[in-house]
């Protein structure tokens, strides 16, 4: 065999290899990939020109609630009832009053959620941290509205050993059946167990490793990681929580990186599990995405909001992930979520990444800020 024929037999065992190589590649890279459903529009639900909002929640008979965090100078209101389109303070104005300076004992002073549950409640969690700030003045609480007569069924405050004022309780899932509500908390990481009964409640989990952001993940809504304005990176912790059809599991997440997990409730429940305990139920699912907030449907999928992708994931029961929409334009910060009775997922989206705090004091933001839905 000639030198030519050797040089073209090694020419195309080198093209099959890479073939081979690439198809092999191709595969991976597909089983790894998520698909996106057809035929899924974002529906536009509400709409405000002026103010940030954050959540969004929606009633059995699809009253829908909307809430402004006092992130910014720019607010006025915090929770609202949107009718025919508009903005109305929610229960009333003199809740949505709160200046500085005055006592937000009784008024909402940093509304970060708003949660509907099955029994007709509407579960406003109040923060109180002022432009993410400590907490003002020991107010922090959670407001418990019946929406049969708008009028407020229960205020729970908490101890400072659970919500000290540098704890920033983020949101709420709420299990009825067995007298519990679990919060987040987003700043320096760990769940809020409250019992909705008797008012006790304690802040567990708070130094595992799972309520934590992984300081070595780089988190990119805009393409690059996103820094502060003192040019340190952003981290978040325990954000997004969200309860199990059974209310058997608790899953949640820190915001700033792609990690999953869970609990068992009935260990949250008992007030004498011990945190060594907790902290070696906790169960890694892996890695999936970056999200906000997140919510359980009746079938067990999970659906979150991919903050470095502008999309809505499914997770099933089994751990497969789906992309359902995706929209670069409408779909920026997808933050929290909402369920209706008629199979609508409410998605509000707050454009965190376009704050002041991220780009030298000047906001990007592109108004509207929106709440869509779609069809699940």
């Amino acid at each position: 065999m000639n030198l030519k024929n050797i040089v073209v037999l090694a020419m195309v065992f080198v093209s099959l290899v890479a073939c081979k190589e690439s198809s092999k590649q191709s595969k991976q890279v597909a089983n790894s990939e998520v698909s996106t459903e057809e035929n899924t529009k974002l529906e536009e639900v509400f709409s405000d020109s002026t103010y940030q909002l954050t959540g969004v929640a929606v009633a059995k008979d699809n009253r829908v609630f909307v809430n402004y965090p006092y992130w910014l100078d720019t607010h006025s209101y915090s929770v609202v009832e949107v009718k025919d389109g508009k903005p109305i303070p929610y229960p009333n104005a003199e809740w949505n009053s709160f200046k500085k300076g005055e006592d937000g004992q009784n008024k909402f002073v940093t509304v970060q959620s708003v949660v509907t549950d099955d029994k007709g409640f509407l579960w406003v969690v109040d923060a109180a941290g002022i432009g993410l700030g400590k907490v003002y003045q020991h107010s922090s609480k959670v407001v418990k509205i019946n929406l049969a007569n708008n009028k407020i069924e229960k205020i729970y405050r908490f101890p400072k050993n659970v919500v000290s004022e540098d704890v920033y309780i983020n949101d709420i899932r709420v299990d009825n059946e067995n007298g519990f509500a679990y919060l987040s908390n987003s700043n320096t990481g760990g769940i809020v167990v409250l019992n909705i009964n008797t008012g006790d409640s304690r802040l567990v989990l708070a130094n595992s490793p799972s309520v934590k952001s992984d300081p070595n993940y780089y988190f990119s809504p805009l393409g690059t990681e996103l820094k502060k304005g003192d040019g340190s990176l952003l981290k978040v912790n325990s954000d997004g929580i969200a309860l199990t059809p059974d209310n058997q599991y608790l899953y949640y997440k820190p915001l700033t990186d792609n990690r999953l997990y869970r609990i068992k409730t009935d260990l949250l429940r008992d007030f004498k599990t011990g945190e060594a305990v907790l902290n070696k139920s906790v169960e890694d699912l892996g890695k999936f995405i970056t999200t906000d907030g997140m919510i359980f449907d009746k079938k067990g999928n999970l659906y979150l909001g991919d903050l470095e992708k502008n999309s809505i994931v499914k997770i099933t029961p089994d751990l497969k992930m789906q992309t359902i929409v995706k929209d670069d334009e409408k779909l920026i910060w997808p933050d929290s979520y909402s369920i209706s009775d008629d199979g609508y997922l409410y998605i509000s989206n707050s454009q965190i990444q376009l704050m002041p705090w991220f780009h030298d004091g000047k906001e990007q933001f592109k108004r509207p800020f929106k709440v869509f839905r779609i069809k699940i």
